[in-house]
């Protein structure tokens, strides 16, 4: 058995579930499904829409006289944890050595994050943010009820947040579109930040934040925790110690907006499918008065509102807002393959890819199914591929049962190994066993058919209690690289943006890693950069 408990989710791909999760779906307060997501931006613009922190009065101000003098106040003055916080938690450490922790973006992997680092005694959780007021209010509340006290601050937007002095890391996890502009503005406001998958829209922001990361030496974890499950992090290590051999190929896969759920939502190419009929609904009913839209929005471009807009499906699948599954799903195999490789600084050089966007007009309009041939500058090849693609192509080594919505394939001179999120197999049947064991087993066991020569030589560092956001947060007090630091998540993500770009340009890319740009293709290297709406800068 895999040390993880598992189950499949909506897609047909397998999820892990535990101690970390209140749950792995947080419904809006309001009803329904749609996602929370706080949206910001990394410079202060001259005037500022109009919205209000919880508890905290702004009336009688301006935004930016909030601002100003929050910060100011927290310069001199330094932060105490409120009594009754203190008392209730005992043994834990005095305040002043505790990592304050906020979160920017109350739905989906957001509050799964809170909830990993809100029972570790390092650490208090001080803020909630999101645009969907309530929704911020109401893990707010779960917090405090958490420490029997009130002590934590909720907002709806993320500038009050970060305006704090007393805030040591964030988790970003909001919209694609937006995890890059708020980023920046809370590493230049001097904090650490967790931020989910992918990086975002644009690879001229991502350097951006690359630069500003590693100039004020903030720590930084990529929200790709799969690095951090125990059977990701075996196979891993055999790969990188020789276990097949000489890797020569990598197979990967994710679900898509073709392939969704084993037909609960349907492909958006079958007309009476769910996600068609999302898709295609054209309704513009009022904007809830618990939204700031003009705030979620945010750097993107001025639409009207629309509920399946800001819901989950909209935010994955619109290209105003994110590449689709493409990134969404595909940087976490994706993240896998490069790791596996020891090629988190060195992406594929060469990209030939072919794929579909829907063929009727709607509000979906990223890549719905892709099959991307890329190959390294050492010759190896990575066949990238959405699900679809994948149950014609896995199939001819994996029982199509197996094949399932998502997967890693690394391919060697002795054979291969295949993991996902729920289990490990392997044309040698000793790795799968070792890969998913309990404890600190040793590899080959004893009487396995592998040579004693081939033995494991590579060792990972293994994420603390197998959380990746306490990885983060001990990153955060030793000041030490994270499992997943910006370099390897800039060149992951990058991964998914250059065959996005073949797929959109019809044609084969050339990526010069020197220069980072493609070579000789002005219109495809336009793709990876985004221009922002007013008043919005990076």
């Amino acid at each position: 058995m895999v040390d993880v408990v598992c189950r499949k989710d909506r897609h047909g791909a397998h999820i892990f579930l535990g101690e970390t999760f209140w749950s792995t779906k947080q419904k809006s307060s309001g009803g329904g499904n749609l996602w929370a997501f706080c949206m910001t931006a990394p410079a202060m613009p001259s005037s500022l829409p109009h919205s209000t922190s919880d508890r905290v009065a702004t009336s009688a101000l301006s935004r930016r006289d909030f601002i100003r003098k929050s910060v100011l106040a927290a310069a001199v003055a330094p932060w105490i944890v409120p009594a009754g916080v203190v008392r209730a938690q005992d043994g834990r450490p005095t305040p002043s050595n505790r990592t304050t922790f906020a979160l920017i973006g109350c739905g989906n992997m957001g509050p799964a994050g809170l909830n990993a680092v809100i029972g570790l005694k390092t650490v208090q959780v001080v803020g909630t943010c999101d645009v969907f007021k309530s929704r911020a209010t109401n893990w707010r509340n779960r917090v405090d009820k958490h420490y029997k006290a009130k002590g934590c601050t909720a907002y709806q937007d993320f500038r009050e947040l970060l305006a704090r002095k007393d805030i040591d890391s964030v988790e970003i996890a909001t919209g694609d579109y937006w995890h890059v502009p708020i980023a920046l503005y809370a590493v230049r406001a001097g904090k650490d930040v967790y931020v989910e998958k992918p990086l975002g829209v644009s690879v001229e922001w991502a350097k951006v934040l690359r630069k500003e990361i590693n100039e004020r030496k903030r720590i930084f974890q990529f929200g790709t925790w799969q690095r951090s499950r125990p059977h990701f992090r075996r196979v891993v290590e055999l790969v990188r110690s020789g276990a097949i051999g000489k890797i020569t190929r990598v197979e990967v896969w994710a679900p898509s907006l073709a392939a969704m759920d084993n037909g609960r939502l349907g492909g958006i190419f079958n007309k009476k499918s769910r996600i068609f009929a999302l898709h295609t609904d054209k309704s513009t009913p009022p904007v809830p008065q618990d939204l700031d839209y003009d705030l979620w929005l945010g750097p993107a471009p001025k639409r009207p509102y629309n509920a399946i807009r800001v819901s989950e499906q909209g935010i994955y699948h619109n290209y105003d807002y994110a590449l689709g599954f493409l990134a969404g799903w595909g940087i976490h195999p994706l993240d896998i393959a490069q790791w596996g490789l020891d090629a988190d600084l060195a992406p594929p050089i060469s990209y030939k890819a072919k794929g579909r966007l829907s063929e009727v007009p709607g509000l979906f309009d990223t890549v719905a199914d892709w099959d991307v041939e890329a190959t390294y500058a050492n010759g190896i090849n990575l066949h990238f591929m959405d699900s679809s693609v994948a149950a014609g192509v896995a199939s001819k080594y994996l029982n199509k049962r197996h094949v399932g919505g998502e997967g890693t394939t690394f391919f060697g001179e002795k054979g291969w190994i295949n993991v996902n999120r729920g289990t490990v197999r392997s044309s040698i049947p000793e790795l799968a066993k070792i890969a998913q064991a309990r404890g600190g087993q040793s590899w080959p066991p004893a009487g396995g058919s592998v040579k004693d020569s081939d033995r494991v030589t590579v060792k990972l560092h293994a994420a603390e209690n197998g959380s990746h956001w306490h990885n983060f947060i001990a990153r955060v007090r030793d000041r030490k690289p994270t499992l997943n630091p910006i370099e390897s998540a800039f060149n992951g993500d990058l991964i998914c943006h250059l065959a996005n770009a073949s797929i959109r340009a019809g044609r084969s890319l050339k990526w010069d890693p020197k220069t980072e740009t493609i070579i000789d293709d002005v219109g495809a290297q336009a793709m990876l950069d985004r221009p922002l709406r007013d008043p919005w800068k990076i």
